[in-house]
């Protein structure tokens, strides 16, 4: 690289700042994406890796907060200033997800293939084998990206956006008051966030796939907000985000289930292997204990209890 990450990630991280309530929501921002930014780098070579699994999906993280980020605080930046960002953490999330996606479903392959006799677990080998030659691929192209002068670009200029204060932000109208600090405008943005999520409460009993995934996402971005945001709220937020946590678990074991049988039916069609089989219906017995807990998660959720431990922990910003 045309940089040494090293170095880059200690100048970085040193001039990571705590945001506070009266920060204009600009420059709050561009202190939580400067520390989001610094969390991506931090995984980049166990990304390039694939050691340790947890570094892509942490990576992957780290983007899809940035990327909620600037979703949230789109109406205090100049488009054209964070639009070519945005684009590119957008297509990188996309590699890092075509990685993670098969780091998953190879682990939940290996982890039933274990509880088999010795026959069936060679049958299964098969498929390991060929999601795992998939895997390559895919990590050969998120390699390909990470070496990319266009990614080293993205480096270098979103390193500039985040270390220059007003760089990009919207001025504010000078001729009339208007809410601007974090403490003025951050329970808005909650209970926005809240409110999509909840809209899905006369749908939820009958909901598809694709449903279930639009509600998975919603929900991150709700917990998303609140993590960000965590250190000017009420200590009530760490249980109301336990509460979000066990919804998004429960999704997200749904989606991957969905997203497993998308790979493995196509190669069922070439290689009908019966401990696959038995596999693939295994994990659709367990969607269907998975949707009746969301049920009773769901009702959990929106209890009165639960809801009042968000609204003291929104009271204590000032």
């Amino acid at each position: 690289m045309a940089f040494n990450l090293a170095e880059r990630i200690e100048k970085l991280n040193a001039a990571v700042k705590p945001i506070t309530p009266d920060d204009l929501m600009a420059e709050a921002g561009r202190k939580i994406l400067l520390a989001e930014f610094v969390k991506m780098l931090q995984n980049e070579a166990g990304s390039r890796t694939g050691e340790d699994i947890e570094n892509v999906h942490d990576m992957r993280v780290a983007i899809r907060k940035m990327r909620s980020l600037f979703r949230l605080l789109a109406p205090y930046y100049k488009r054209n200033t964070i639009s070519p960002y945005k684009t590119e953490l957008r297509h990188l999330a996309w590699t890092l997800g075509a990685v993670r996606d098969l780091d998953v479903l190879i682990e939940d392959i290996r982890a039933y293939q274990i509880t088999l006799k010795a026959a069936k677990q060679a049958d299964l080998q098969q498929a390991i084998d060929e999601l795992d030659q998939q895997r390559q691929t895919a990590r050969a192209e998120l390699v390909e990206l990470l070496d990319s002068r266009l990614y080293r670009r993205l480096i270098k200029d979103y390193s500039k956006f985040l270390l220059t204060e007003d760089e990009g932000a919207k001025p504010l109208p000078k001729d009339q008051v208007t809410p601007s600090q974090v403490r003025h405008i951050l329970p808005i943005i909650i209970y926005e966030r809240l409110a999509a999520v909840r809209a899905y409460n006369d749908v939820l009993a009958e909901a598809d796939a694709p449903t279930l995934h639009e509600l998975r996402i919603e929900f991150k971005q709700l917990r998303y907000t609140l993590s960000l945001f965590n250190d000017l709220l009420g200590p009530q937020v760490s249980e109301y985000v336990e509460e979000i946590k066990k919804l998004q678990d429960c999704l997200g074991h749904l989606n991957d289930a969905v997203v497993a049988r998308a790979y493995l039916n196509d190669f069922l069609n070439d290689n009908p292997v019966k401990a696959l089989v038995d596999y693939i219906a295994s994990i659709e017995a367990k969607e269907s204990t998975l949707k009746g807990q969301l049920g009773e998660l769901w009702g959990q959720f929106n209890t009165r209890k639960v809801q009042q431990k968000l609204s003291s922990a929104v009271l204590s910003l000032r």
